[in-house]
């Protein structure tokens, strides 16, 4: 199912990446669909799957994730932890940059410092006190306290090309600015030392992708050499596309497609559990009864999550009652779904609220699994309750823009912890929101609570392993009790694609395809 073709861009100048020579494009080509395309090229515009999906095929980090959640070098050779706030990296030599820059530790400190500057990341990377830059393939990250998590967090450092983002635009524009929803040098051109470049971009219509001739990765099997990423937004669609050829690899597979999928003898399926929480946000800067504690437990108590995960998902969800998916540190086995309608209505009745009232709610309509259904089932459940709610789903594009701005009363967000740990949740879901810091940077529910973040700031110079998961664990029975947000499931992966594509290996929990290493069989 995979055709040999020879494609020539038909992108203008603003849309190509470095300003090399095109070789002409190789025989294989991966056509594939994603229900979206990345919202930008500027990796650190925004702080989402599509964006880390992308940073995976046109750039490297410095280690990156196996299944087993254990660390593979890739820009990174060797560390070593030289005292308690000083991690030593050597970097791989040898190293071009799509552009043909060489790749050094320069790199590494001026993505750092961007990182630091990056609304959506600077939180993660706060904790970074200054990088040295040891001699050209060697980098010391020193933390302004101990960090059982530097390594983690080295897994989203990608490095960028300094000298192809520094200077000004024809225009007197700082070509490493960070613009959010915005048009910015960075966010039309890019360079990195990843498996692929980027050779064209319609927005919302497809990217292109060609395989860099001078990646520095020879032992990787891949043999992928031209990528067209498809966006397609309408699950059906999307699934068809794959199994009349039109497409070779498509994600995600919607629930109700997975046993039609499964029994096409010409497509392969890969499902996992996934880490991903599906939550609903209630805030209380714009709505005065959800400062009561009682009200939001009554949202929490009305909403159905293990219907919801049987019925509309077709069991392809574990329901939630927190934020810590199974095997994080932090999940506290005593947290279960409290569905419980009367229970909801006694507590609207004891808050005052029995009559109910009228709120906005907001969800995007092709980000998450069924993510508008999901809106309108939960809107449907809270009118048993007397509340009337107004509900608006957007486009992905459209929908952060809506979401940063708090723009609804209720906001629907998928989240998988960047540094697959407990804390991250609360660093961006719970935490007070901080526009100085970067902490609470997706807190739409204004939520605050200075004692759990006391806890978790804490936990997060603990270097004892279990020590730091009572912690982290306490903080969800407190999130629980104070009903800080409505969890509903933990989103599970499934991917499909043509027989002769062996997409297992690539594949993660993470949900960023490796796709470098993709091998596809003639």
């Amino acid at each position: 199912m995979f055709k040999k073709t020879l494609l020539a861009s038909a992108f203008g100048a603003a849309m190509l990446t470095a300003a090399l020579p095109q070789a002409a494009l190789a025989d294989n080509t991966l056509r594939m669909a994603y229900d979206a395309d990345p919202v930008s090229l500027d990796i650190h515009e925004q702080l989402s799957g599509g964006i880390l999906q992308l940073s995976h095929m046109v750039f490297d980090p410095l280690v990156r994730w196996t299944n087993d959640y254990q660390f593979e070098p890739r820009l990174a050779t060797e560390w070593e932890q030289v005292d308690d706030t000083t991690l030593r990296i050597k970097l791989r030599e040898g190293v071009k940059f799509h552009s043909g820059n060489d790749f050094t530790a320069k790199d590494v400190a001026w993505t750092i410092e961007r990182l630091q500057r990056s609304g959506d990341f600077k939180a993660i990377f706060e904790t970074i006190d200054s990088v040295n830059v040891v001699d050209d393939h060697t980098v010391e990250i020193v933390t302004k306290q101990p960090d059982p998590l530097l390594l983690n967090i080295a897994t989203y450092i990608f490095p960028m090309d300094s000298k192809f983002y520094s200077g000004e635009t024809d225009s007197g524009k700082a070509k490493d600015e960070i613009v959010k929803n915005g048009n910015s040098y960075a966010s039309t051109h890019v360079s990195g030392t990843g498996p692929f470049k980027v050779t064209g971009r319609q927005q919302g219509v497809k990217v292109e992708f060609e395989r860099f001739a001078d990646y520095w990765d020879t032992e990787s099997p891949g043999n992928v050499d031209h990528i067209v990423l498809t966006p397609i937004n309408e699950n059906a669609t999307r699934v068809s596309a794959l199994l009349s050829g039109d497409v070779d690899f498509i994600a995600p597979v919607p629930p109700n497609d997975l046993e039609r999928v499964e029994a096409d003898p010409d497509a392969k399926l890969v499902t996992m559990s996934g880490t991903r929480i599906i939550l609903l946000h209630m805030n209380q800067e714009r709505v005065e009864a959800f400062k009561d504690a009682r009200v939001r437990q009554a949202f929490t108590y009305a909403i159905n999550q293990e219907g919801i995960a049987s019925r509309l998902m077709k069991g392809f969800a574990t329901p939630a009652a927190q934020l810590s998916p199974e095997g994080y540190a932090g999940h506290n086995p005593d947290l279960t779904p409290r569905y419980d309608l009367e229970k909801a209505k006694e507590l609207m009745a004891e808050a005052g609220y029995e009559d109910g009232f009228s709120i906005t709610m907001m969800a995007p309509n092709n980000r998450y699994v069924n993510d508008a259904k999901i809106a309108q089932a939960v809107a449907a459940m809270l009118a048993k309750i007397n509340v009337r709610v107004d509900l608006k789903t957007l486009p992905k594009a459209q929908y952060w823009g809506e979401y940063d701005n708090r723009a609804a009363d209720m906001m629907l967000i998928g989240w998988h912890a960047d540094t697959e740990d407990s804390a991250n949740f609360f660093q961006y879901i719970t935490e007070c929101p901080n526009a100085e810091t970067g902490a609470g940077q997706y807190n739409a529910g204004n939520y605050c609570n200075p004692e759990l973040d006391k806890l978790l700031e804490q936990a997060n110079l603990e270097l004892d392993k279990d020590k730091r998961a009572d912690m982290l664990q306490q903080i969800e029975q407190g999130l629980y009790d104070d009903a800080a947000f409505v969890p509903l499931h933990w989103q599970d992966l499934a991917w499909a694609s043509a027989n002769n594509a062996d997409i297992e290996p690539i594949l993660n929990v993470m949900n960023f395809p490796y796709l470098g290493d993709l091998v596809i069989e003639e």
